[in-house]
């Protein structure tokens, strides 16, 4: 029998697993892809047996309300982010939950511990094996998107950096990133369909190309925006390049709840690409601008 600290834990873990269970039992009830309507549903009907165990152990009924706000949120993000991100999204924690169960352990012995156990066993192995299991278009594309988006996100603002540097007229720094960046974008997705192509994988080459393309132009029409709106050069690369952080954030932040990655590390090496190809542009825009009185004659031009 459990008591003080012990048992307080015990009804926190037989809380969090009726959360789990309901969650996911939402989630199921939204599904509309039938294979990942039954995978969620066995995902719940898992920590349901897992919250038997804990309420068992604790003596009483640990049913808690959740929030219709907080199932809400998480419909809405499996309709932008997809089923893969949300269901990684709620596993994010699922570490240290196992650490904590594993530390439990210590205060049981023989029938219930071996059950304990076994729930460990699930959450390592079964879970994750269901999770890998899901099938979603969005992630089988993601590199390609990647590619996209990030390559995009470096050229547009080297472009638009190197025109800081060569001129003060924002139209042509605008009309140049629109023309690289759709070149760059139709480039691109030929290059992914010849990619996709030759490689054995799961990913059709037009679909691929589609994705690649499509991520490109998207990254490249919004970076170029601000310089419609505004006539100021300096104002204009600073919202382009808070665009390009916020955008690169959104996905860094994606991709690393979806390959289970740090957030941290990969969004201080995009950064530093970014701001590193920025410098380097401008600088050799610069360079070109006092040599040839690019500035001037694109000033005229204007």
């Amino acid at each position: 029998m459990l008591t003080g600290e012990h048992l307080h834990e015990a009804r926190r873990f037989c809380e969090d697993e009726y959360i789990d269970y309901v969650v996911y039992s939402y989630l199921s009830s939204i599904e509309r892809d039938e294979e990942n309507r039954r995978i969620l549903r066995e995902m719940a009907e898992q920590e349901y047996r897992h919250y038997e165990f804990w309420k068992e152990l604790v003596g009483s009924d640990c049913k808690v309300n959740v929030s219709r706000i907080r199932l809400a949120v998480l419909g809405f993000m499996r309709r932008i982010m997809g089923v893969t991100f949300t269901v990684k999204f709620l596993e994010r924690h699922e570490k240290e939950v196992i650490e904590s169960y594993k530390r439990f352990l210590e205060h049981l012995e023989g029938e219930t511990r071996r059950r304990l156990e076994e729930i460990i066993e699930d959450e390592i192995s079964h879970e994750n094996y269901l999770i890998s299991r899901i099938n979603e278009n969005i992630v089988r594309y993601l590199g390609f998107i990647a590619l996209g988006l990030a390559d995009a996100i470096v050229e547009i603002t080297g472009v638009h950096a190197g025109f800081l540097g060569a001129t003060a007229t924002t139209l042509v720094a605008g009309v140049a990133g629109l023309i690289v960046g759709l070149s760059a974008a139709i480039s691109m997705a030929a290059a992914a369909y010849l990619q996709a192509k030759h490689e054995s994988s799961t990913t059709a080459p037009l679909p691929s190309a589609i994705a690649t393309g499509i991520a490109y132009f998207f990254a490249v029409v919004t970076l170029a925006l601000p310089y419609f709106i505004t006539h100021s050069n300096i104002l204009a690369f600073v919202a382009s390049v808070m665009l390009a952080v916020a955008l690169i954030s959104m996905f860094v932040f994606y991709s690393s709840v979806i390959n289970e990655s740090s957030f941290r590390r990969e969004i201080v090496e995009n950064l530093g690409v970014l701001f590193g190809t920025a410098a380097a542009a401008y600088i050799f825009g610069d360079v070109l601008g006092r040599i040839f009185g690019i500035g001037d004659i694109l000033a005229l031009l204007a």
